[in-house]
């Protein structure tokens, strides 16, 4: 494995609760990085020899700002560059978004902007278009992230909702439960690959808070707090993986023969029957499924 890139999701915790989130992102989902964890894996990843680049996600990473604050800086003063994702819940204002960012200028090489329907009552939110303003003005690489390709149908504007028809959202976490009704389903058989993910080569890597070393959200190979991360590297066989292996040879549909699982008929598309049969055999593989909060039980202490 080749890894450049490490994705920090510094916290589970969300001041949103939104019905597309891999992560049953929310405010009662527990579990965020302290500074030592993020000394521990910057240096983890220095190790590595490969890594090249952090992103701080989560939840929302701005929820515990001086920590992501010290760990961009930490990051930026190993040799790597960063990056970061929010839903610029904090651009109340201009003034202040330009507050909220001046310490991450020069540093930050990527501001991602989450912004749609399921944030707001708009494709575009007012805190989106204050958070690109600011950055434009401090210099600051921005772009916008939306699950939606298209603008919405007139006189669709509520909160946390897709317009009628549309699915441009990956069904997993809590889409898996809160977007698939009415949705068209397709025959479960014909999922034969994962197109969205290299479970084979991953060329980046995703670590929560409690040190999970995730390929795909849920789908993990390791933990940093156990396991050095080159270790987790070197050791990782995507082939004999009881999770990524059977989804290389077949995609999610091979998953389910497998295991022999009980299936739905049809889904509506590849993430929503491997989430499916992923919630079926975490009993059976739990260090390759967890932790709890990506399978949306919440509340709980690890």
């Amino acid at each position: 494995m080749k890894l450049t890139g490490v994705h920090l999701l510094l916290t589970y915790e969300c001041n949103y609760e939104c019905d597309h989130c891999f992560t049953w992102g929310s405010p009662w989902n527990p579990g965020t990085m302290t500074m030592e964890n993020i000394r521990d894996i910057i240096g983890q990843a220095i190790e590595v020899g490969t890594v090249t680049s952090f992103y701080f996600e989560g939840g929302e990473p701005f929820l515990y700002y001086p920590i992501l604050v010290y760990g961009v800086e930490e990051a930026v003063k190993s040799g790597f560059s960063a990056g970061l994702v929010t839903n610029a819940y904090w651009a109340t204002a201009l003034e202040d978004a330009i507050l909220w960012l001046k310490p991450l200028s020069g540093k930050v090489k990527d501001l991602s902007i989450s912004t749609d329907l399921f944030h707001a009552d708009e494709r575009i939110s007012q805190q989106a278009k204050l958070a690109s303003s600011a950055a434009e003005e401090l210099a600051l690489g921005t772009g916008l992230l939306t699950i939606l390709e298209s603008d919405e149908p007139e006189g669709c504007s509520v909160v946390g909702q897709l317009p009628i028809g549309e699915s441009t959202v990956m069904h997993r976490g809590r889409a898996a439960e809160k977007l698939v009704e009415g949705v068209p389903r397709t025959d479960w058989t014909t999922f034969i690959e994962c197109p969205y993910e290299d479970l084979r080569e991953p060329g980046r890597l995703h670590i929560d808070p409690l040190g999970y070393v995730h390929i795909c959200q849920g789908i993990t190979i390791g933990n940093v707090f156990s396991q050095r991360l080159v270790e987790i590297c070197k050791d990782y066989d995507p082939d004999t993986h009881p999770v990524a292996g059977p989804i290389l040879a077949g995609g999610p549909a091979e998953l389910v023969r497998r295991y022999d699982l009980e299936h739905d008929d049809a889904y509506v598309d590849a993430c929503h029957i491997c989430y499916d049969a992923r919630l079926k055999l975490r009993e059976r593989f739990p260090d390759q499924l967890s932790p709890d909060q990506m399978y949306g039980v919440v509340g709980l202490e690890e």
